[in-house]
């Protein structure tokens, strides 16, 4: 059996978005001829992580997971310094080298958006021999900010210097590679814009799938702190994951839809309530409103409740299942690619959804013959949309209709199916020079 190391700085039991891939993976890889192995940070190094012990269940306990250590937040953010590699790089970098040095593997996979990681591909390449597959989550090089002149998060200046050396970085690092997989089908043309050696046509698109399991794990969990009071007489409208400036299209568009709502159905809308949930990453009690606002503007800020810290994994998906109906808001980047969609679908409850038209997002909940998806464009779009959105969806109350999506169509969409054509990834990777 073909041995795959995989690098995954976040891992359980820290809940983070860029370790799904592999926690995922991990139950479907010994199936399709690989034995997998985990380099990862240890827990108490992960600055404001969510930790939840309950995802170390979800994979087989037999994997080896590596995890290093090295300086607390608490002995660098005095410096104004947090960032995950600065802190714990070196240890990443002498645990992967000693256990390439022990064990001989057939390919790295570098799963993570902690990018700087991804320079110990060429190194592990000249040193070992051993080829490297990358998995853009998100892109390394990115003019999102500087095009649409949204603040970066940590400010301008940070964000001009992590810049700088992604672009420093990047080339060196993709020309090696002997595999690339990203989330959006975008990524691809990107890279081929950026650098015209890149062949796009090389990059296999692969969104991160779902687990049916971690639904019946949900089924079974309840949140030590629960945000929502299903039995007060409401019917909750939930979302959960990120919230920020780059949604403010999407949330305007469901926000003057629902005032649209109140002015014609009052007694209707009165028994919504809307929550957002973990729309920040910044940990208690840091961080600041990003729904709100949104939601003061349009003036219906007394419908919504936004709680912005990071939550459990199985915490949101109890949400989700315990929702009237979810709410699926999108970025104004039509190369964000949201995995939540997928839980949101496997939750089998009415849903909302609010997506560039150009989204990958978009794409699958077509091929999916989901009811009640919305496109936006651009700003100039939101007054029909919420006319749209008001007319088609709020009004039929369709967030009371049964749930119904092409199960056939979401086949190819599952952790295993998902995990198949990593393994067909990986195969490649190791014929290719």
């Amino acid at each position: 059996m073909k041995k795959v190391l995989l690098v995954s700085p976040h891992f359980p039991p820290i809940n983070a978005p860029d370790m799904q891939r592999v926690r995922l993976a991990l139950p479907h890889l010994r199936d399709r001829g690989w034995e997998p192995s985990v380099l990862a940070v240890a827990p108490e190094m992960v600055e404001g992580g969510v930790r939840e012990p309950r995802l170390e269940e979800t994979y087989p306990g037999e994997v080896p997971v590596v995890r290093v250590r090295g300086v607390r937040a608490e002995s660098t953010r005095w410096a104004g310094i947090g960032n995950l590699w600065w802190r714990c790089g070196h240890a990443l970098r002498r645990a992967g080298d000693d256990w390439l040095r022990r064990e001989a593997f057939d390919v790295v996979l570098f799963s993570t958006t902690v990018f700087s990681a991804w320079n110990l591909g060429p190194r592990w390449r000249q040193a070992r021999g051993v080829p490297y597959v990358l998995d853009y989550q998100d892109p390394w090089v990115s003019d999102y900010y500087a095009r649409t002149g949204t603040r970066p998060p940590g400010g301008r200046l940070r964000f001009a210097l992590s810049q700088w050396v992604a672009r420093r970085d990047e080339p060196p690092v993709l020309r090696q590679a002997s595999g690339v997989i990203a989330v959006s089908d975008t990524y691809a043309a990107m890279l081929a814009r950026l650098y015209p050696w890149f062949d796009a046509s090389a990059v296999k698109v692969l969104p991160f799938g779902a687990a049916e399991a971690d639904l019946v794990v949900a089924a079974r969990h309840r949140p030590s702190h629960p945000l929502i009071n299903f039995e007060d007489g409401h019917q909750h409208l939930v979302y959960t994951g990120r919230c920020g400036p780059d949604m403010v299209e999407a949330l305007t568009i469901l926000f003057r839809a629902f005032r649209l709502y109140r002015r014609s159905h009052r007694a209707e809308a009165a028994r919504l309530r809307f929550h957002f949930i973990g729309t920040g990453y910044a940990p208690p009690p840091g961080g600041e409103d990003t729904v709100l606002p949104v939601a003061a503007a349009e003036g219906v800020a007394d419908a919504v409740r936004e709680h912005r810290h990071r939550v459990p994994y199985f915490d949101a998906l109890h949400y989700l299942q315990r929702a009237q109906a979810l709410v699926a808001v999108g970025s104004n980047d039509r190369t964000y690619s949201a995995s939540k969609i997928f839980p949101y679908l496997l939750a089998r409850r009415p849903m909302l959804l609010i997506y560039h038209a150009d989204s990958l997002v978009q794409k699958v909940a077509a091929e999916m013959r989901l009811h009640g998806r919305f496109a936006f464009q651009g700003a100039a779009g939101i007054e029909e949309a919420a006319a749209r959105v008001h007319a088609a969806w709020f009004v039929p109350r369709a967030y009371e209709e049964a749930s119904s999506f092409d199960a056939a169509a979401f086949a190819p969409y599952t952790a295993a199916a998902m995990t198949a054509t990593l393994a067909d990834v990986l195969d490649a990777a190791t014929r290719r020079t």
